[in-house]
């Protein structure tokens, strides 16, 4: 009876964990002539404040086209006119969150650029003198879309309770690692692809799936490889449908893409020894079994919210 009482309560709670994904705000400046700015800012629907630009007071902002709609995100397009340009100068970030950074960009006509990252505890960003080499702040973003991504932190804890013995976590989590920085990479550069909600779909399906596995209590003492690796192509298809709504610039896509999946590594190392230690304590209280039960019960429930949500989305 508690059991299904906790499993009803969690089920309940699906909707708001659905509400509260990662999706940061995104501004991007390409330089047209000196000091003359092409501005393009990406904010979130899914906020509720308004985002807005304060840019330097030697700059003014000018043809400002009528808001859209894409996706997840409302685009502004505008231009504006630096007379002593950016460079030194601050910029500030308004209506940011708990889980709203902004990723900003700044392509110079000199073929240098600048990759910085505002948050709500340091919403003004100084655009440094000298040229900024790595886009560290895809390293942030992806352990903040790891952490802050319910169904894939789901999936990874799934695969901590299926397996035995540490030698194979190791194959297991690497294994799924190597498959989703493959359809990652191949996503971005546009050789596969597949629609985000299509995706997203077929992760809560394989969220199900690994319910099913936990509630049988197989204890893999080999490497899981259908599950791990064929899995993680699948939510490579996620990230790389995360990783494209944010945008990165077309000058550093390799290092972006490489920073965004050191990140996502970064949050699945940062969740394994949690869920170890865990785990090891439950075993040794004699509550794996009702444990196992539990967690199977709560990660079915969800992932066939998920599923069945996410189906209508791509129906309707």
């Amino acid at each position: 009876m508690r059991i299904k009482f906790l499993l009803i309560s969690f089920l309940f709670s699906c909707n708001y964990l659905l509400t509260h994904e990662l999706n940061p705000a995104r501004l991007y400046l390409e330089e047209t002539e000196t000091d003359v700015f092409k501005v393009l800012w990406k904010y979130p629907t899914n906020s509720i404040q308004e985002g807005g630009l304060v840019f330097p007071e030697s700059c003014t902002e000018y043809d400002k086209g009528l808001r859209k709609l894409e996706g997840k995100y409302l685009v502004d397009k505008s231009f504006i006119d630096c007379d002593t340009g950016l460079k030194g100068k601050s910029i500030q970030i308004k209506g940011l969150s708990r889980m709203i950074d902004a990723l900003i960009s700044i392509d110079y006509l000199d073929g240098s650029s600048y990759e910085g990252l505002s948050t709500v505890n340091s919403s003004q960003v100084l655009v440094p003198q000298e040229e900024s080499r790595y886009p560290t702040s895809y390293f942030v973003l992806g352990v903040e879309h790891l952490l802050s991504g319910i169904d894939h932190i789901l999936f990874v804890v799934g695969l901590i309770f299926l397996v035995s013995g540490w030698l194979t976590l190791v194959k297991t989590i690497t294994a799924f690692t190597l498959a989703h920085s493959i359809t990652l990479g191949l996503s971005v550069y546009g050789l596969v692809n597949l629609p985000q909600s299509a995706s997203e779909a077929i992760i809560a399906l394989t969220i199900v799936y690994m319910a099913l596995e936990i509630l049988e209590q197989k204890g893999y003492e080999k490497t899981p490889w259908l599950i791990a690796f064929g899995f993680g192509l699948i939510h490579g298809l996620g990230f790389a449908g995360a990783l494209s709504e944010i945008g990165f610039s077309e000058d550093n896509i390799l290092l972006s893409l490489l920073f965004f999946n050191l990140g996502i590594e970064a949050g699945q190392l940062l969740l394994i020894p949690f869920v170890v230690l865990f785990l090891w304590l439950v075993k040794k209280a004699s509550l794996d079994k009702m444990i196992f039960q539990l967690f199977s019960y709560i990660l079915g429930g969800i992932g066939s919210f998920w599923l069945i949500q996410r189906l209508l989305i791509i129906i309707f």
